[in-house]
């Protein structure tokens, strides 16, 4: 519990809107002041290329080999509507954009999402960089939350920059015990546990 610190989460699209799924939707509810970058490659390229939660229907992995029947989990959309507080998406072939879009979320405070296209070369042959690059388009401006919503949710077009930012306080604002700074900086009451101690004997 040290808000002082400049947290910053990096991950996959397997382990962020995967296994990690609820940790994710609970981060946007609370408000937590981290910024998540997740490298979005539709696909699980750390074990050789398995479909993830993003991937398209009908992508032909080693786990699917009939092709991907389910529905590709929406990143943006489900950040919305979990309640995050910045919501953005970026892409590695543009680079500067992306290093300005990371600086924008860390700055904001409370939980922000960058979401970055990053295409794996080795295993993904359908989403590649090409295929990113002529679909990508930039957003000149945060939106209102429907219009927001109504953009997360296009699948001929994908957007970078940041979609939706609202202010309000943070997870560590709320806190009673937090008034008088991080917990790693307050000093600890001494304190004799040797009755506590004895009854674990």
């Amino acid at each position: 519990m040290n808000h002082n610190l400049t947290v910053i989460v990096v991950a996959g699209d397997g382990d962020s809107y995967g296994e990690g799924l609820n940790h994710f939707i609970s981060a946007c509810r609370t408000n937590h002041d981290i910024t998540y970058l997740v490298h979005d490659n539709r696909t699980y390229s750390l074990t050789t290329g398995q479909t993830s939660p993003t991937s398209d229907p009908g992508y032909v992995t080693k786990s699917t080999p009939a092709g991907n029947t389910d529905q590709p989990l929406n990143p943006l959309s489900l950040a919305l509507s979990a309640g995050a507080s910045f919501v953005s998406q970026g892409f590695s072939g543009e680079p500067r954009h992306l290093i300005d879009l990371i600086k924008t979320a860390i700055q904001h405070r409370g939980f922000s999402l960058v979401n970055v296209f990053q295409p794996c070369v080795t295993f993904n042959k359908v989403n590649t960089f090409k295929w990113f690059s002529e679909r990508v388009y930039k957003l000149e401006a945060p939106q209102s939350i429907n219009q927001a919503w109504v953009t997360s949710r296009l699948t001929d077009k994908l957007p970078i920059g940041v979609l939706y930012q609202e202010t309000r306080p943070a997870y560590h604002d709320q806190l009673e015990v937090l008034k008088n700074g991080p917990l790693a900086e307050q000093p600890v009451a001494s304190r004799d546990i040797t009755d506590l101690l004895a009854k674990f004997r």
